[in-house]
C-alpha cells in the first residue's frame, strides 16, 4: 500500500471577478484596491509559490504550486481544494497537520485580507476554521488496510463505496480513497465535488443555527411584558445590529442557488463524475430544496425582527413624548412664577433676597425635572405582541 497524496479544501461564496483579484495577488503580490502593499507582499511571500496557471475546464480556476509541492485549485466559485503528494504512512497525521496549518495560517488569512474591504462577512460566521474532511489517496491498498487506516482515526464507518476506478471507505472527518488506476483526475474530480457538497451543506446548518440563536436573542429582548424607559434604546440597538446581521446573511443564501445550480449542471456532463453520481447526484437537488427552505426561514426571521424594530420604535416615541410632556411642566411652573412677580406687590426686588429667591426657583425647576426624567425612566412601558407556540416551528 502506497498514499499518494492528502487532499483538503473549503468553500465560500465568490465569483470570477474575486478571482481575477486572487490572480493578481498571487501572481505579483499586488491589488487594485486600497490595501497594505507591504502587507500584501508579505502575506504573497509567506505562500511560498512557485508556480501560477489560470485555468477553464468546466470552470474557470487558479492551480498554484509551493516550493515545497503542495498544489492549490481554487475555482472561480469559491471551492479551494489543496493536496501534498509528500507523505508516507508512517507521518501521514503530521503530514495532514501540516497542510491544515498551510491553509489555516497562510492561505486563509492572505485571502481574508484580500477580501477585507466592502460587506463584511457576519461575525458569528467568522473565524471557522473547518478544513475537515481530510482525504487520504491510497495505491494498492487492501480493503483490511483501508479498514485499519480508518480505526486509526475513527470507530465508525459511514458507508463504503466501489466503482472500477476507485474504492471509498469514509469516516466523519477521514476519506480513505484507493485508486486502481493511473489516472488521478477521476478521483480529484469526485474529492473536489465531495468538498463543495460538504461545505454548502455546512453553511447552510450554520444559517439555520444562525436563525435559532437570533430568533432566541429577540425573544430575549421581549421576554418581559414590561421594560423600563432607560433600557429601551439599549433593547433597539440590539435589534438594529440583529437587523444587520439577518441582511448580510439573507443576501448569502439569495445567492447559494446560482452556485449549487451550477455545479450540478457541470458535474452532471462531466464523463469522470459518470459513476460517482450514482453516489452523489440527488445531493444536488436536495441542497436546492434546503436553500429554498432556508431563504423562507430566513425571511421569516426577517418579518419577526422587523416587527421587534417596529414595536421599539414606537416605545422610543412614547418616551420622547413624555419627556416633552416633562419639559411643558417645568416651563409652566416658571411662567407661573412669572406672573406672580406681576401681579403681586411681594415680588422680590433686585436684592440678597432677590437672588435667594431666583436660586431657589432654578433649584425647583431643575429637581421637578430630574424627578420627571427618572419617572420616565423607571416608568415601565408594556410590551405587546403576538405570541407564538415554539413547538410549531
Amino acid at each position: 500500500m502506497k498514499i499518494e497524496r492528502i487532499y483538503i479544501g473549503g468553500w465560500f461564496q465568490r465569483t470570477t471577478l474575486q478571482l481575477s483579484e486572487i490572480y493578481d495577488f498571487v501572481r505579483d503580490g499586488t491589488s487594485q484596491l486600497k490595501l497594505d502593499k507591504n502587507k500584501l507582499q508579505k502575506m504573497r511571500t509567506d505562500l511560498d509559490l512557485a508556480h501560477v496557471e489560470y485555468n477553464v475546464d468546466g470552470l474557470e480556476y487558479l492551480m498554484l504550486t509551493t516550493n515545497t509541492e503542495i498544489q492549490i485549485k481554487i475555482f472561480e466559485d469559491g471551492l479551494i481544494v489543496l493536496n501534498d503528494g509528500d507523505v508516507n504512512e508512517f507521518s501521514l497525521f503530521q503530514d495532514i497537520e501540516s497542510l491544515a496549518q498551510y491553509y489555516e495560517k497562510k492561505l486563509s488569512p492572505a485571502f481574508s485580507y484580500l477580501f477585507s474591504l466592502g460587506a463584511p462577512v457576519p461575525k458569528e460566521l467568522a473565524n471557522i476554521e473547518t478544513v475537515y474532511p481530510y482525504f487520504i489517496v491510497l495505491n494498492n491498498a487492501k480493503e483490511a488496510e483501508m479498514q485499519a487506516l480508518l480505526s486509526r482515526t475513527e470507530k465508525q464507518k459511514y458507508f463504503d463505496y466501489k466503482n472500477q476506478h476507485y474504492d471509498v471507505v469514509r469516516g466523519n472527518k477521514y476519506y480513505f480513497i484507493n485508486n486502481k488506476t493511473k489516472d488521478m483526475h477521476q478521483v480529484e474530480r469526485y474529492i473536489e465535488e465531495q468538498i463543495f457538497i460538504r461545505e454548502f451543506k455546512a453553511q447552510l446548518h450554520r444559517y439555520l443555527n444562525l436563525h435559532r440563536i437570533i430568533w432566541e436573542k429577540i425573544d430575549e429582548v421581549k421576554e418581559n411584558s414590561h421594560v423600563r424607559g432607560k433600557d429601551i434604546i439599549a433593547f433597539s440597538n440590539k435589534i438594529d445590529g440583529y437587523r444587520k446581521t439577518v441582511n448580510l446573511i439573507d443576501s448569502r443564501i439569495n445567492q447559494m442557488n446560482t452556485y449549487i445550480k451550477t455545479r450540478e449542471k457541470i458535474a452532471k456532463s462531466d464523463s469522470n463524475l459518470i459513476e460517482s453520481l450514482d453516489l452523489i447526484g440527488y445531493r444536488y437537488e436536495t441542497l436546492i430544496n434546503t436553500v429554498s427552505y432556508m431563504q423562507q426561514i430566513w425571511a421569516m426571521t426577517k418579518n419577526y425582527l422587523n416587527q421587534a424594530a417596529k414595536l421599539f420604535d414606537s416605545l422610543e416615541s412614547s418616551i420622547t413624548e413624555k419627556s416633552v410632556n416633562s419639559l411643558t411642566i417645568v416651563t409652566s411652573m416658571g411662567v407661573g412664577a412669572s406672573l406672580i412677580d406681576l401681579f403681586t406687590e411681594s415680588a422680590p426686588s433686585f436684592s440678597s433676597f432677590g437672588i435667594i429667591y431666583f436660586f431657589i426657583l432654578a433649584i425647583v425647576g431643575y429637581s421637578v425635572n430630574k424627578i420627571m426624567k427618572k419617572i420616565s425612566e423607571n416608568r415601565k412601558y408594556e410590551i405587546s405582541d403576538i405570541e407564538y407556540d415554539k413547538n410549531i416551528k
